[in-house]
């Protein structure tokens, strides 16, 4: 997923591994308030806990996308542009790209 890095998705830029209260999520834009969990075989037999942590950062405001791990491996397009598609519908400014 480096290609969520550097401000590659609408200008928006994305921090790897950003601590979240108690939580850990894969990506994160502050700015957006959205976090990117990508999500392979340590989540297996885990959906409970999984919505309890998605509950608990969306109370914080955060919005949360999660991807399966082959989905992000096998078809890094589509999810791009889902990600870029969940900015456009949340954020006025991203119709016609980040602000500079």
């Amino acid at each position: 997923m480096e290609r969520v890095k550097g401000k590659q998705v609408l200008g928006y830029d994305f921090h790897r591994q950003k601590p979240i209260d108690k939580y850990i999520v894969d990506f994160y834009c502050n700015e957006l308030m959205l976090a990117i969990e990508i999500d392979g075989s340590s989540h297996n037999n885990r959906e409970k806990y999984d919505a309890k942590r998605q509950q608990i950062l969306e109370s914080l405001g955060v919005s949360v996308l999660r991807f399966k791990d082959y989905e992000v491996t096998k078809n890094t397009s589509s999810v791009i542009e889902h990600i870029k598609n969940w900015i456009t519908e949340h954020t006025p400014s991203a119709n016609g790209g980040h602000p500079s």
